[in-house]
């Protein structure tokens, strides 16, 4: 019997092992798929003309693109979300998924001419072939580095992969003069201006909550009085972020219309908080709940409206050197003056984030919702509007930004915040006001004590310093590692297309 318990061992081992794996080749497989269906479908329906295969080369180049954005960049909008316990991961990906489609299909833009001609500023004499090549270089470096980046589990900026990528393959082409200097200056600074304003602005938002909800003695009944007028502000927030960036290809109305959009917003929302703050607040309240479950349902709404407006506006990141190839090969002309997103080319993006992080996007949600610092859904409802804010604030500043390190910010900043609290004792207001006196009851009885003391705040460490220096110097390799990329892949696509 023992012989046979052994050898039983042994084949549920195997039988785990040889799941294990089977899961570990389902995603590439199921990405395999989507890039074959993806080439059948250009070669068929979308390609013609002398240039066509370098068309059906850069679809399936983009599709693999945008598989890694939305792995990557996507994981981003949820990520707090997960970790603050609101939604599961089948949930966020599933939301994800719904609203980035919807955001890149109804509200999709084209932001070519900055991916085209604001990066680089092409010779008046480059062919349309030598176009292609550039652009095809670039996208499918931008594509290869954000796939380390997400199997490394470090969110990077796909914006920032997508410059890199065109301007080596730009520099590999015509020379280091063709660099545009100003908008390479501009992106270096966001590298420090993003995460600092998402880290500012919500690490305000969380002491904002504290010290109005959370650390009040009667925490409910504060919910009751200062939550409808939050989410309120949250609403008024995301309706003008969306109609200012998310709805901006679209319609494109003017800042005093878009004050009063946001302020009837405010006052609905408003209206309809007050009631059911109301109720969940009283319900939670009498399950002896914490009062940090009633911001579930307001972080789930602030993620979805995330998604929307990020498949809105990064699409481009996908598909925009796509759009420009499928310009430049129809019109015989290197970087044409005007560019149109076709809808098929939209689609293949929009389809691709979706699918991208259902595949692949776990482990950077894992990364930006759990292993930098714990969240709960009051927090991680701060980072969520401290994205809107910021990329709303630095527009108006015409600052760029990345929401990206916007999030990733958030969240440092939040943990942060709260070690600094937890370590320092930072008093508050609202629970104990500040004393010049000595608690005597609070010295130690013994040096053992003091020495107890001392570890036990050593080991107060809320947030994860090595996921810092990682995620950081990913920020700082982004642009030169596609740049190196690109001049790589331009030498050996363009000596392809020479023979």
């Amino acid at each position: 019997m023992a012989y046979l318990d052994k050898h039983l061992k042994k084949v549920v081992r195997l039988d785990a092992a040889s799941r294990s794996i089977s899961r570990t080749l389902a995603a590439p497989g199921l990405a395999g798929v989507f890039l074959l269906a993806i080439l059948i479908f250009a070669a068929s329906w979308t390609a013609s003309g002398p240039l066509a295969f370098y068309v059906v080369a850069a679809a399936v180049v983009g599709g693999y693109m945008a598989l890694y954005v939305g792995a990557n960049d996507v994981a981003n909008n949820v990520g707090p979300a997960v970790g603050g316990r609101a939604l599961t991961l089948g949930a966020a990906l599933a939301v994800a998924a719904v609203f980035e489609a919807a955001g890149a299909i109804v509200a999709g833009g084209d932001v070519i001419n900055t991916i085209s001609k604001n990066i680089i500023q092409p010779n008046p004499a480059m062919g349309a072939l030598d176009f292609i090549v550039v652009m095809m270089a670039g996208i499918l470096a931008a594509a290869m580095w954000i796939h380390l980046a997400t199997h490394l589990g470090a969110p990077v900026s796909t914006t920032h992969a997508v410059v890199g990528g065109v301007l080596g393959s730009g520099i590999a082409a015509s020379g280091i003069d063709v660099v545009s200097w100003p908008t390479m200056g501009a992106i270096a600074a966001s590298w420090v201006v993003s995460p600092v304003m998402g880290g500012l602005i919500a690490a305000s938002l969380f002491l904002l909550l504290k010290v109005l909800i959370l650390d009040r003695a009667a925490a409910f009944a504060a919910a009751r009085r200062w939550l409808p007028l939050l989410v309120a502000a949250m609403t008024g927030v995301f309706t003008v972020y969306l109609t200012v960036k998310g709805l901006s290809h679209v319609w494109a109305p003017d800042w005093s219309t878009v004050a009063v959009i946001g302020a009837a917003f405010f006052a609905l929302a408003w209206l309809v908080a007050r009631p059911w703050v109301e109720r969940q607040s009283r319900r939670s309240e009498a399950r002896g709940s914490s009062v940090s479950a009633l911001f579930i349902l307001p972080l789930i709404v602030a993620a979805a409206l995330l998604c929307f407006a990020h498949g809105a506006n990064d699409v481009a990141n996908a598909v925009g050197p796509l759009a420009a190839i499928v310009a430049a090969a129809s019109t015989g002309v290197a970087a044409p003056e005007s560019v149109q997103l076709p809808f098929w080319v939209l689609l293949i993006g929009a389809v691709g984030l979706s699918v991208g992080l259902t595949l692949f996007g776990p482990i950077v949600i894992r990364t930006v919702g759990e292993r930098i610092t714990k969240m709960n859904p009051s927090r991680a409802y701060c980072v969520a509007l401290s994205a809107a804010i910021t990329v709303l604030v630095a527009s108006a500043l015409g600052l760029p930004v990345s929401s990206t390190h916007i999030t990733v910010g958030g969240v440092f900043g939040v943990g942060l915040l709260r070690e600094a609290i937890t370590n320092k004792g930072i008093p508050n207001p609202a629970v104990q006001p500040r004393t010049r006196f000595l608690n005597v009851l609070a010295l130690n009885a013994t040096p053992e004590d003091a020495i107890r003391q001392i570890r036990k705040r050593e080991r107060r460490k809320l947030v994860r310093r090595r996921y810092a220096l990682t995620i950081a110097a990913a920020w700082v390799v982004t642009v030169p590692a596609t740049a190196i990329l690109a001049i790589v892949l331009y030498a050996l696509i363009s000596s392809a297309a020479a023979t």
